[in-house]
Formats: structure tokens, sequence, C-alpha cells
């Protein structure tokens, strides 16, 4: 009779011991967020220590600018996957945009806060400039780089070609004037 009750207390023991682990009761877990499929691709994948412990937040300052596949070959876009463009009628190097007014509503340029981006896999030399309202631009090559309102996923090429003015970046700040697929 003792062998039986102590196996039993023993089973509740472990139960109870085993619901306080899998955060049962008010106990709340700290887990860090899945990767994106951006950031994932900007940086190498984690390894979960052996004890177990929750892996690291990613870093604060994530990649601006990176490399990614598409139709087009490989190009530059954004934390977040969106396509980059350049804008034919920019002058390399002169501080400024040729894109105002309505132009900025269909291509908005890509901005940021930081003095020095960080970039992966562009190999082009990223810098800024600053926009009429005060905000910076990223440039590569000298160049404005611009995201075009219709593409909405990551991914998306839509502003390749569009008049004959807008196109997309290679990793190395070449434009790429090849018609998406071709």
């Amino acid at each position: 009779m003792k062998k039986h009750l102590s196996i039993g207390l023993s089973a509740f023991a472990l139960a109870a011991l085993l619901s306080g682990c899998a955060g049962g009761g008010t106990t709340t877990a700290t887990v860090a967020p899945a990767p994106s499929a951006s950031s994932a691709a900007a940086s190498s994948p984690a390894t979960a220590p052996a004890t177990g412990a929750p892996l690291p937040s990613p870093p604060a300052s994530a990649a601006e600018l990176m490399v990614a596949p598409s139709k087009a070959g490989q190009i530059v876009v954004d934390g977040k996957g969106m396509s980059v463009y350049y804008f034919t009628k920019d002058t390399k190097d002169s501080g400024t945009s040729a894109c105002t007014g309505g132009c900025l509503t269909a291509w908005p340029p890509v901005t940021t806060t930081s003095a020095t981006p960080a970039v992966a896999g562009v190999t082009g030399t990223v810098g800024t400039i600053t926009t009429p309202d005060g905000n910076k631009q990223l440039t590569i090559g000298g160049m404005p780089v611009y995201y075009f309102e219709k593409d909405k996923a990551a991914g998306d090429i839509l502003g390749q070609g569009v008049g004959g003015v807008w196109y997309l970046v290679a990793p190395s700040g070449e434009m790429i004037t090849a018609p998406a697929g071709s």
C-alpha cells in the first residue's frame, strides 16, 4: 500500500511540476518574436543555447537596405523587402531629388533616421541627402532611391521601367534597365 501511495504522490508531484513549467497559473513566458522573411534574409540564423533559454532579440539596427531575388535578378530592397527604384531624371551626386510635388505621391522617397544606414549585401555606396521637408533620403551611388506606390507587398516590382524613367537598383548600385523576367 505504501508503495502505491508513494508512486501516486510522485506522479502527482511530477504533474504539478510539469504544469508549472508549461506556463500555467499567472506566470508569463518571454519569447523572442519569430523573425520575418526579410529579417531572416538579412541576418544569420540564431541558435538556441543548450540551456533552453529564449533566443536573444535581433539587433536594434537591422539592415535598412538589403538584397533580394526578383524576376529582374538580384535587387536592392528595404528591410521589409519592398523594392527600391532610381529615377533617371535625378543627377548623380547633386544632393537633390528631381522628383517633387505629385511625383512624390507615386514615388515616395526611401528615408532613414540614421546618419550611417545599415546595409546587407549592397555593395554600392550608400548615403543620404536631405529632402525639402528635412528628412534623410537614402542614396545608392549618389542617386536617391524611391518606393513605387503600386508595390504593395515584398517582392513586387511593378515600377520597373515605368515611363521609361524608373528602374530597379542592383546590389552594385547599377540601374537595372532590362524588363523584368528577361
